[in-house]
C-alpha cells in the first residue's frame, strides 16, 4: 500500500521524540484528490486530533494515520527522506492522487467528467474560467455550465466549439454535441466583455 524508507521513518521519529507528546503520530490525506490540483497533506496528529476512520500504518517508533477517504488516491505512494549537504528533504509521491483515467469501460459521465476536470478546466483556469457539467442527455450532448472569467467572456462560443466540443468529440466517443446553459448576461467578471468581443 504505502511505502515509508527507513530514513523517513527516522526523520519522523526524531521529530515525534522532540515533542515529547503522548500518541502523537503523522497523518496523511490528499487535497483536491482526482483533480490537477490535488495535493498531499502530511501533519502531525495526536489522537484527539483523529477523525476515527483513520487507517493505522505502524512504523518504528510511532504511528502514521491515513485518512480513510484519501486510501484509494494515496495507493503505491513513497514517502522517503533524503539527506542533502543543506539539509535533508522529505519527498511524497503519490502516482494515482490525481485520480486515474477511467478505462473504455466506464460510463459517459465518468469518461466526461475525467476530461473536464484533468483537461479542460486547467486550459480554462488561465483566464481565471472554469465549465461544470449540467447534464449529459440519454443521446450524449453535453449540457455545460460556465463559470468565473468564462461567465459572460465574449469568446465563450468560440471555446465552446473550437476548445470544448471538439475535445470532447474527439477524445471521449459517444458524446454527439456540446451546448451551453450559461446565463452569459449575468457574468459579473468576464475575461473578455461581449462588447468587445462584437
Amino acid at each position: 500500500m504505502i511505502q515509508i524508507s527507513e530514513s523517513a521513518q527516522s526523520h519522523f521519529r526524531k521529530l515525534i521524540e522532540r515533542e515529547a507528546l503522548p500518541g502523537l503520530g503523522v497523518r496523511l490525506s490528499a487535497m483536491h484528490p482526482g483533480t490537477p490540483r490535488a495535493d498531499v497533506r502530511l501533519e502531525f496528529s495526536e489522537p484527539g486530533d483523529l477523525k476515527g476512520d483513520e487507517w493505522a500504518i505502524d512504523c518504528d517508533g510511532f504511528t502514521l494515520w491515513l485518512d480513510a477517504a484519501s486510501v484509494s488516491y494515496l495507493d503505491s505512494a513513497e514517502i522517503d527522506y533524503e539527506t542533502r549537504a543543506t539539509g535533508g528533504q522529505l519527498q511524497i509521491r503519490a502516482p494515482k492522487i490525481k485520480g486515474v483515467a477511467p478505462g473504455e469501460s466506464a460510463s459517459l459521465v465518468e469518461r466526461v467528467n475525467y476530461l473536464v476536470e484533468n483537461e479542460i478546466n486547467p486550459q480554462l483556469a488561465s483566464h481565471g474560467g472554469h465549465v461544470a457539467v449540467q447534464e449529459i442527455t440519454a443521446d450524449g450532448v453535453v449540457v455545460l455550465r460556465f463559470g468565473g472569467g468564462c461567465h459572460g467572456c465574449g469568446m465563450a462560443d468560440v471555446t465552446l466549439k473550437q476548445g470544448i466540443e471538439k475535445t470532447l468529440l474527439e477524445k471521449v466517443p459517444g458524446v454527439t454535441a456540446v451546448r451551453d446553459a450559461t446565463d452569459h448576461d449575468t457574468g459579473a467578471a468576464p475575461y473578455i466583455s461581449r462588447d468587445s468581443a462584437a
